[in-house]
C-alpha cells in the first residue's frame, strides 16, 4: 500500500485504538445543497393528499421532478402503480401491455368506454358522514343506482369528452358518440378515422350506423384485455380521483355539474405526463 494509506491507518489506531480500524461510511458529514426539510415535508404531504407523481408535484411545488422522485424514495413511499387510486393503499399492480403506441395525428384513433359510479344520497353518503353514520332500514334497503360516465379520448392529443348519462344501452351510446364527434370537431378534430372499444353489445351493434355515417372504422380489443384500450381506461381512473372522489359532494347533481368545469381544466390546463407536461389542447391546431 502507499505510505499515505499506511499513515492513515496507523494514525486512526493511535487515536482510537481498534475501533478506529472499522470501515467508515464515505457519506459526507454535511450536505449544504440538500433539499430543506420543510420542502421535503410538503412533497410528502402533497403526495399523500393528491396521490400524484413527481411530474405533477415538481412544477406544483417548484422543485425538479427528479428531486421529488428522490424525496419519495428516501421516505420509502410506494409507487403510484402499486397503490389503489382511491384510497392510496398498496395493492397488487395491475397487468399492463408491453407495447406502447401513439398515433401520429389527432383523430387517427379514438378510444371509447363507460365508467359506472355509484350515485350519491341527497345530503351526502358515507364520505360526508362516515361509515358509522346511522341509517334506518328503509334507507339501507333503498337502491339509488349508478351513474354511467361515457368518455371518448383521442389517442394522439389525449383530448377527452365525457357525459354523465343514465344507462349504457345502445341508443344512449350512439347518441353520446354523435355529440362527442361534434365536440371534437369544435376543437379542431374534424375527422375521426378509427374508433376502439371493448366488445360490449352496445358498442358492437349500436354504433354501426353512426360510424358508417361519419366513415369511422370500428376496432375491438381482444376479449378480457382492457389494457389494450388503456388510454381511456387510464382516463377513467383520472376521472375518479380528480373529479368524482376528489371532494365531498352532498348531492348527485352537484357532482354531475362539476364534471364540465373539470373537463375544461383537463383539456386546457392540466399537465399530462405523456405530452411532456403540457395539456391536450397543446397538440391541437391553435386556430380551431
Amino acid at each position: 500500500m502507499s505510505r499515505q494509506c499506511a499513515h492513515r491507518w496507523v494514525a486512526r489506531f493511535l487515536a482510537e485504538g481498534e475501533p478506529g480500524l472499522l470501515d467508515r461510511s464515505s457519506r459526507p458529514h454535511r450536505c449544504p445543497r440538500r433539499t430543506p426539510a420543510a420542502v421535503e415535508e410538503r412533497v410528502v404531504a402533497e403526495r399523500l393528499r393528491q396521490r400524484r407523481g413527481q411530474d405533477w408535484l415538481g412544477p406544483e411545488i417548484g422543485v425538479p421532478a427528479r428531486t421529488v422522485s428522490r424525496i419519495l424514495r428516501r421516505h420509502q413511499l410506494p409507487y403510484l402503480r402499486e397503490c389503489d387510486p382511491l384510497t392510496g393503499q398498496v395493492i397488487r399492480a395491475s397487468k399492463t401491455t408491453a407495447v406502447r403506441y401513439e398515433r401520429d395525428r389527432p383523430g387517427d384513433l379514438v378510444h371509447m368506454d363507460v365508467k359506472k359510479i355509484g350515485r350519491i344520497h341527497d345530503g351526502g353518503g358515507w364520505k360526508a358522514h362516515g361509515r358509522e353514520h346511522g341509517q334506518n332500514g328503509a334507507q339501507k334497503r333503498a337502491r339509488i343506482g349508478f351513474d354511467y360516465v361515457h368518455s371518448l379520448v383521442d389517442d394522439h392529443s389525449r383530448l377527452a369528452y365525457s357525459e354523465v348519462l343514465t344507462d349504457e344501452k345502445g341508443p344512449t351510446c350512439a347518441a353520446f358518440l354523435t355529440r362527442a364527434i361534434g365536440y371534437f370537431a369544435d376543437h379542431g378534430i374534424d375527422r375521426i378515422e378509427r374508433l376502439m372499444t371493448d366488445n360490449a353489445w352496445a358498442y358492437r351493434w349500436s354504433l354501426r350506423e353512426v360510424c358508417t355515417t361519419h366513415d369511422i372504422t370500428q376496432k375491438f380489443i381482444k376479449p378480457h384485455c382492457p389494457w389494450q384500450n388503456g388510454k381511456v381506461e387510464r382516463f377513467n381512473r383520472t376521472l375518479q380521483t380528480e373529479w368524482a372522489y376528489s371532494r365531498i359532494f352532498l348531492t348527485n347533481t352537484a357532482r354531475t355539474h362539476a364534471l364540465a368545469p373539470w373537463l375544461d381544466f383537463y383539456n386546457n390546463q392540466r399537465r399530462h405526463t405523456a405530452l411532456g407536461g403540457r395539456p391536450p389542447i397543446s397538440r391541437l391546431s391553435p386556430t380551431y
